[in-house]
């Protein structure tokens, strides 16, 4: 029997039972990819982290309960507050590359890459199972092997409103859709449905942020923004846009720490 260190955390938010839950399991080694898949979909949270010390840094890999992602934002921020107790930096090999993470005070902010939205035409079905009616809607680089697509909304209340059928959007058209609009307390508000990555609505998400920020960032004429994403739970994604780079920062709150155990 194998017993290992976890850690839950609540990412990008300063309190528990708010921002984005996440496990965190520091390991010396890696396990099986199957056994890191259940583990995953043992704590049935929308990411666990996992990391292996790697050179001067960590390797760090990410599972939603049903498969490996290239890219998360909260589960990185997460691991980072676990890691990296001290002010300074630390390095992750992925997926997506080299992603650092620096420690000022009780801020993190992680260095991600900039992924920029292109206008497209939604695929047939997609507005009907999205259930609202955007102004625009544009196409993402796929960074977990899914369709992604931004649907630009004319209100805050527009995004809020929205009730889609994750069920249709993930399994018959296999896409994850951001909403967003401008305004709300912050720059912007948004939404992430993730259905074809086994997450039916992730309630705070830094991945998302990749193409949020250079979007609005160009809109508002700024290269740093505020983000609201305004799920259930809730959460704010400050934003820098610097070059080919989007600087990603929020705060992280310890909800439990304990062990779990692996069978032999």
């Amino acid at each position: 029997m194998h017993t290992l260190p976890i850690f839950q955390i609540d990412a990008f938010t300063d309190r528990p039972f708010t921002g984005n839950p996440a496990a965190v399991c520091p390991l010396p080694a890696w396990l099986p990819d199957d056994t890191l898949q259940a583990i995953a979909a043992e704590n049935n949270l929308s990411e666990t982290a996992f990391t292996v010390p790697e050179g001067d840094g960590y390797r760090l890999r990410w599972f939603t309960p049903t498969l490996e992602v290239a890219l998360c934002g909260h589960a990185t921020l997460a691991a980072a507050s676990v890691l990296l107790t001290e002010p300074g930096s630390i390095a992750f090999s992925t997926r997506s590359g080299t992603l650092t993470v620096t420690r000022s005070g009780n801020a993190l902010t992680m260095d991600f890459p900039s992924i920029p939205p292109t206008p497209a035409e939604p695929p047939a079905g997609l507005l009907d199972a999205l259930g609202g009616s955007p102004s625009a809607v544009f196409s993402i680089r796929s960074v977990h092997g899914a369709r992604y697509f931004m649907a630009l909304m004319d209100s805050p209340e527009a995004v809020a409103a929205l009730a889609p059928d994750t069920g249709r959007l993930g399994t018959a058209l296999g896409a994850n859709v951001i909403a967003t609009a401008q305004g709300g307390q912050h720059d912007f508000v948004s939404r992430f449905f993730a259905p074809a990555s086994g997450v039916p609505e992730d309630p705070v998400t830094g991945s998302t942020h990749c193409t949020l920020a250079p979007y609005w960032s160009e809109r508002l004429g700024s290269t740093t923004v505020t983000g609201h994403q305004i799920s259930k739970r809730g959460g704010v994604v400050r934003c820098e846009v610097v070059g080919a780079r989007v600087h990603i920062s929020g705060q992280c709150a310890l909800y439990m720490a304990g062990q779990i155990h692996i069978p032999a």
